[in-house]
């Protein structure tokens, strides 16, 4: 499947024939310039605004029962032992932003483990976890906030608001910008291509806000046709208007992925100093088609191909092609060495160098560069690429939260930095 949940669609448009509910019209991304110059300010010249939580409040949140904490600095770090509730504390952040957040847990799973019951919640959904904020965006100070809430079935649901209004978590995107990099992320170049997917998504959705709702838009379609397939070859009208539906959302998903690995190919071009060289690229059929053809003409070609692939497709239970199927590559140039060949050390400074060319790009595209959240990454630095990871950060202008079991390997940030003692479920900020 693709990498971006449903909770990041939004919108609601026209009726397939028999009821079945489509998105509205697909856009597709348009090519754009950005600087390689680094982020300290706009192509244009113009500095960067601030971006940045300044207060933060938890409520029934994994190990927190309640949680006030107000923040006055560009770096905030996080340090405590294990288990102490560091990651949990930037997960609430993740949830400042579409998706399923940085562990991509059930929602339910969320939920503080001696909180009230499924009964209670749905009875008062101040029972359920809940994460407001507020955050200093390009427009000035906004109030965001995400909750567990329970629909009228009993079906756990989250719930977005902006300044007390509700609004679809995908609309977060539009805010401000978060990425986050975790240590399970350590083994993306080894493993398959949906976390590779997962994470490029991510990473577009930081440069094109509309990518959550074109991505989940093609996953419902997906699903939708495999349906209608399963017990035969369905009905050919509602086949027909679905994989017309899914072509349009499926190239739109390929041409902003395209678009994306060239904007940070192009800062990663530029990129000079410790972390190495990255090389990306996009495969998939859809992608190398755009390589060629105008994206009306692949939307075309992808619908004789789902139409031709309707019985295979129906015996294998899945759909053999498209951008759900498409992967992430990635080299190191200094090496000419692919990532998942690298070393460790190496795969996670490949890592960091993507990640802080997204930041760069997003900040171009949104005049602010987005949040980051930094999970033990300091730890598997050596002391001169840490240095200048905190280098890099500090340039960048935005906020960044990192966490770690040793506090002294944030040392150098001490007067840059808000240092926060965690401690089972409870914070002490001391500088």
């Amino acid at each position: 499947m693709l990498a971006v949940h449903d909770d990041m669609i939004t919108g609601s448009g026209t009726k397939l024939p028999g009821g079945h509910g489509m998105g509205t019209a697909t856009s597709y991304p348009t090519p754009s310039t950005v600087s390689a110059s680094g982020a300290s300010g706009t192509a244009s010249g113009t500095p960067l605004a601030a971006c940045a939580v300044q207060r933060l409040r938890l409520n029934n949140f994994r190990n927190y029962d309640s949680l006030a904490l107000d923040l006055s600095a560009q770096v905030v770090v996080l340090s405590g032992a294990n288990g102490a509730g560091k990651t949990n504390l930037l997960e609430a952040l993740s949830f400042l932003s579409p998706g399923r957040g940085l562990r991509r847990a059930r929602l339910r799973d969320v939920l503080r483990q001696d909180a009230p019951s499924a009964d209670e919640l749905a009875r008062d959904s101040a029972n359920g976890w809940a994460v407001a904020a507020t955050v200093q965006g390009t427009g000035g100070a906004v109030s965001l906030g995400s909750s567990l809430a329970t629909t009228e079935s009993g079906t756990d649901r989250r719930v977005a608001r902006q300044d007390g209004q509700a609004m679809a978590p995908a609309g977060l995107a539009q805010v401000i910008g978060v990425q986050w990099l975790t240590p399970q992320m350590d083994r993306l170049f080894l493993e398959g291509p949906s976390s590779r997917r997962r994470f490029l998504d991510r990473l577009v959705l930081g440069l094109d806000p509309e990518h959550g709702r074109r991505v989940g838009a093609y996953e419902r379609s997906l699903r939708e046709r495999a349906k209608l397939l399963a017990g035969g070859v369905g009905d050919p009208t509602w086949l027909a208007a679905l994989e017309a539906r899914m072509a349009a959302d499926g190239v739109a998903v390929a041409a902003a992925r395209r678009e994306a690995v060239a904007q940070l190919q192009q800062q990663l071009s530029g990129a000079s100093g410790c972390f190495p060289r990255a090389g990306l690229a996009i495969e998939g059929r859809l992608e190398g088609w755009l390589e060629d053809y105008p994206a009306v003409e692949v939307e075309s070609r992808f619908t004789e191909l789902l139409q031709s692939n309707r019985r295979r497709d129906a015996q294998h239970g899945s759909t053999g092609d498209g951008p759900h199927r498409s992967d992430l590559s990635v080299r190191h140039l200094g090496k000419n060495t692919p990532a998942a060949q690298c070393s460790t050390g190496e795969q996670k400074a490949l890592l960091i160098a993507v990640m802080l060319a997204n930041a760069k790009a997003e900040a171009g595209r949104r005049g602010a560069a987005p949040i980051l959240l930094l999970d033990e990454v300091a730890a598997h630095l050596d002391g001169e690429r840490r240095a200048a990871l905190f280098a890099e950060i500090l340039a960048l202008g935005g906020q960044a939260w990192l966490s770690g079991t040793d506090r002294d390997l944030f040392e150098p940030l001490s007067g840059q930095a808000q240092f926060v003692a965690v401690d089972r479920g409870r914070v002490i900020v001391d500088g």
